[in-house]
């Protein structure tokens, strides 16, 4: 497994980095954590050849306005956005025209899956949970190769939090 921090920065690019976007490559997968505009660097690091699920925690700007560029890329096994309830909606307003190439209009085939709180195979293991921000934020927790993988953005300190950190390996 092989992670790749192509974006660290909070609210907006600076010199030294790209707003919130994580690349995970297992052997069976490829996993993008938000949609920063880090997501620009993806084609450097990412097999295209494998299929391909982007999960956002949020819909804050700083982690889905690199949605725009999905055109860019050449998803072979297609692309599964995976979100909370309201997700669709959401995308279907934001990455469309007159903004952007609408997602059906992609040269790949995009799913979306809204998550509730809980346990899901996606096919691998998710374990959502809600923390604490100014807007609905879900966390994640995601099984891979025998590992335990949190993301937990943008968050204050709650139970959730610490939930679903116990045990992670990252």
């Amino acid at each position: 497994m092989k992670v790749v921090f192509l974006g660290t920065n909070g609210w907006y690019d600076t010199k030294t980095g790209d707003t919130i976007c994580t690349l995970i490559e297992t052997k069976d997968f490829s996993i993008v954590l938000d949609a920063g505009n880090g997501i620009w660097k993806l084609d450097k690091f990412c097999d295209f050849k494998k299929p391909a699920f982007l999960f956002l925690s949020h819909f804050h700007l700083d982690h889905i306005f690199g949605l725009h560029i999905l055109a860019k890329f050449q998803f072979k096994k297609g692309l599964t956005i995976l979100g909370q309830k309201g997700t669709k909606e959401i995308l279907k307003k934001i990455v469309n025209s007159p903004f952007t190439v609408p997602l059906s209009r992609l040269p790949f085939k995009v799913k979306i899956k809204e998550l509730k709180e809980g346990v899901h195979k996606v096919p691998f293991l998710v374990k959502t949970k809600f923390l604490i921000h100014a807007d609905s934020v879900l966390g994640y927790q995601l099984q891979l190769e025998g590992k335990k993988i949190a993301y937990c953005t943008d968050t204050g300190d709650c139970d959730n939090l610490r939930k679903l950190a116990k045990g992670a390996d990252l």
